[in-house]
């Protein structure tokens, strides 16, 4: 194994670990509140580039790691939206009650 490969899948594992329970917490409590939709946005758009890198380059691991790591944004921005969108609603509805 030569460097280059230790590094690659040391930051495959850091990347899928690191948005995966991310995910995966965000789908089972629909709770959004406390994430930045300009960082998921962000974050999202350099994983859809690092696959189109790693399709270019034949460089597996970085278009694997980073189509699982676009899926998880991809999720989690929907689940922001849907709950930013009936939020705005809600208090919209509630400020028409109270007038």
């Amino acid at each position: 194994m030569t460097a280059i490969d230790f590094f690659s899948y040391g930051a495959a594992i850091c990347m899928i670990f690191g948005y995966v329970p991310q995910a995966l917490t965000t789908i089972r409590t629909r709770d959004t509140d406390g994430i930045a939709m300009t960082t998921f946005v962000m974050m999202g758009l350099g994983s859809a580039f690092f696959v189109v890198l790693g399709f270019l380059t034949h460089v597996w691991a970085l278009w694997v790691t980073n189509i699982i790591t676009l899926v998880c944004s991809v999720i989690i921005f929907g689940i922001k939206i849907y709950n930013d969108h009936f939020s705005s609603k809600a208090k919209s509805k509630k400020r028409q009650k109270n007038k």
